[in-house]
């Protein structure tokens, strides 16, 4: 009732709040208190709280409405919606349902107040939306009749708490032995893929990385929604475009992988490669651009697998007696990732490509692998350390943990 009385005055005096945090304010606390004062006169009920019911009030009209404390919350990670009385959250990768109970048209309005600033939209004609929001949380969204009754949406919250690989070795994810060799991996310019599954924390990964790069370095980033969140003083982050309603307009992931090489990249990094775009991006890394992308897969040599597989994607014209040596020549590094069933996210294996083919498909060498649930070096090395001796690094030492 007061955020209704709130949207008539807004309507009335002909005010944006979206632009105005102190007016949302000043709206809010005189309907509260024209509220109260008709309560105390015995025809509404008395606020139990008169604080808590503006915050609510102001969340409903610039927030999120119902959902916006698990915004709020910096534990709290993700945020899903499978029907009106069904939304879940994730705390340390470990899922619960809450209390929260909405309705059909809170769902739609929470989702079109998300989409406001994005320019993206999802109807009918276009079921699904990725989107990011103004905090950088990105959101997903999937309606009927693609769903069966209600609409889904996933919201993964934006936390800017990892910047390093020295983070990840605090947090437990890495040790400072692999921490200090991918350090040096970045610097020396291999190509690195990063495998997981879904929330396996790939794409901190790939921002961990990032920041071993030099600052001088320009770095290019291309992804299907803003992800990525990077320091680098000279950085250029792209993302594809929808159609419009015409259909016309769309920008994909591979448009945008040429375009950044017309960008003068030092680095170019993709945030995920599932399709034909990652022909692309193999052309590019081939051309001795380094770069990173990350990839679905169930472990490290199985991500060298579909990354030989998806490239014939392309079209006919392209088989795997092109694709297969250049995965092999190409990727330096591949950094597999697991979310545990404790919710902890962690690297369980380093690999390096040799650059031959055996029978199975990609030579390669495991560098680091979990022995009694720890990262452990293998005391063996890449094969090609080209990259690292053009620098003047040795990564001999790291891997075995001798002093140099």
């Amino acid at each position: 009732m007061i955020a209704e009385q709130v949207r008539e005055r807004v309507r009335r005096d002909g005010v944006d709040l979206a632009s105005d945090s102190e007016l949302v304010g000043r709206y809010v606390r005189d309907e509260v208190r024209r509220y109260s004062e008709k309560a105390l006169g015995g025809s509404l009920p008395l606020l139990v709280d008169e604080a808590m019911a503006t915050r609510q009030v102001v969340a409903s009209l610039t927030g999120f409405g119902p959902l916006q404390p698990f915004f709020d919350d910096p534990s709290i990670e993700e945020i899903w919606i499978n029907a009106p009385n069904k939304v879940f959250i994730a705390r340390n990768g470990v899922a619960e349902l809450t209390a929260v109970v909405l309705a059909d048209t809170e769902v739609r309005d929470l989702v079109e107040r998300m989409l406001q600033s994005s320019g993206r939209r999802v109807d009918l004609s276009s079921p699904f939306v990725d989107a990011s929001l103004p905090d950088g949380s990105r959101l997903h969204v999937v309606i009927p009749d693609v769903t069966s009754k209600h609409w889904a949406v996933n919201v993964r919250k934006f936390s800017s708490r990892i910047r390093d690989l020295m983070t990840l070795v605090e947090l437990g994810s890495l040790t400072t032995q692999s921490a200090e060799f991918l350090h040096l991996s970045v610097r020396a310019g291999a190509n690195i893929l990063v495998s997981g599954a879904t929330q396996s924390g790939k794409t901190t990964m790939l921002g961990a990385l990032l920041s071993a790069a030099l600052p001088s370095e320009r770095v290019v980033t291309v992804e299907e929604t803003f992800e990525l969140d990077l320091a680098a003083p000279d950085h250029v982050a792209m993302q594809c475009r929808q159609p419009s309603l015409e259909g016309s307009g769309e920008i994909s992931l591979r448009r945008l992988i040429k375009e950044a090489l017309r960008m003068r990249p030092d680095r170019i990094v993709v945030g995920e490669v599932r399709e034909a775009e990652s022909l692309d991006l193999l052309i590019a890394l081939n051309s001795g651009l380094p770069g990173m992308s990350s990839i679905h897969a169930n472990n490290a040599r199985d991500a060298l697998v579909k990354l030989s597989t998806l490239p014939l994607l392309a079209g006919r014209n392209i088989d795997s007696s092109f694709v297969v040596p250049t995965v092999a020549s190409t990727i330096d590094l591949v950094v597999h990732c697991e979310l545990a069933r404790s919710g902890q996210r962690r690297v369980i294996e380093i690999l390096a490509p040799t650059g031959a083919r055996d029978d199975t498909g990609i030579e390669s060498t495991m560098l680091f692998a979990l022995v009694g649930g720890v990262l452990t070096s293998t005391g063996l090395q890449p094969d090609r350390l080209e990259k690292y001796h053009r620098l003047g690094f040795d990564p001999t030492s790291i891997l075995t943990g001798r002093a140099a």
